[in-house]
């Protein structure tokens, strides 16, 4: 069960529209990257039409996050998405706990079912609830592509091919990945550019197409303030240069306390 819901992320944001990319902070130095070794790819991905470049790319990139091991091990994910949702994720069973003003949603990502509340009230039967429980599956999706989606550049469904070098919005030097998708995720058409740096290999920018033959993006944000998360890196700001977007209140742990997944009403953020 524990590897069951790694791969289901590979289909670009759902709320896409809403933004990304850009230089990343200067790396913590207390954290150790992984030695770089290719790791293994998804069932479904791309092998024919990604190229070798692009993967060898990918590699670099993971090992830089943690490593392929370090990201398997993480276990629950929190973190505030744009400030007005925050949400934990349970890697190894895919439940997910999704909470907004009193609104809070308890869903497992495999089973697809859950239940729904109000100020505590169970509402999952009513019309409200349905809804609410109905948006879980890409909500998360949306809401954790925008966390972790350098984790997931050879997950199923994915075709991952260079594009060259590229500049950042600051100017800076970059190798620019293409990621398209094949049937998978809720929104299959979209195209994302990653533009890495070569002198941390990690994702500092990305720009977001909502179809994978649109010529201009709908934006480009940064990929910024990397630091260690438990045993991975990931990064908050995503700002564009005219707001200050970010994710905020990250925290990967191995433990939470007791029926904190199962919770009825809002839960204290992890640290």
């Amino acid at each position: 069960m524990k590897n069951r819901v790694f791969r289901f992320l590979s289909a670009g944001s759902l709320a896409a529209a809403l933004l990304l990319a850009a230089p990343a902070s200067a790396q913590t130095a207390a954290f150790r990257p992984a030695k770089v070794k290719a790791y293994p790819a998804g069932s479904g991905f791309d092998q024919a039409g990604s190229d070798a470049k692009a993967q060898a790319l990918a590699d670099r990139i993971m090992a830089q996050m943690g490593g392929y091991e370090a990201w398997q091990s993480a276990h629950f994910i929190g973190w505030d998405f744009f400030g007005d949702q925050y949400q934990i994720w349970d890697k190894y069973t895919g439940d997910f706990h999704w909470q907004k003003g009193d609104l809070v949603a308890n869903y497992n990502l495999n089973t697809k079912q859950g239940k729904a509340y109000k100020a505590g009230q169970d509402i999952s039967a009513t019309e409200e609830g349905q809804k609410l429980l109905d948006r879980m599956y890409p909500t998360w999706v949306n809401n954790s592509w925008w966390l972790v989606m350098p984790f997931k550049l050879k997950d199923s469904g994915v075709t991952l091919t260079s594009k060259g070098p590229g500049k950042l919005m600051d100017g800076t030097s970059a190798e620019v990945l293409n990621m398209t998708f094949k049937n998978v995720g809720v929104t299959p058409d979209n195209k994302y550019e990653l533009l890495v740096n070569p002198a941390t290999n990690l994702v500092e920018e990305w720009a977001y197409f909502p179809k994978a033959t649109d010529a201009q993006p709908a934006f480009r944000r940064r990929w910024a303030e990397y630091r260690p998360y438990g045993p991975i890196q990931l990064s908050a700001d995503r700002a564009d240069g005219k707001d200050s977007r970010r994710l905020d209140h990250i925290a990967v742990v191995s433990t939470v306390p007791t029926g904190l997944m199962q919770s009825s009403t809002p839960v204290e953020k992890l640290k």
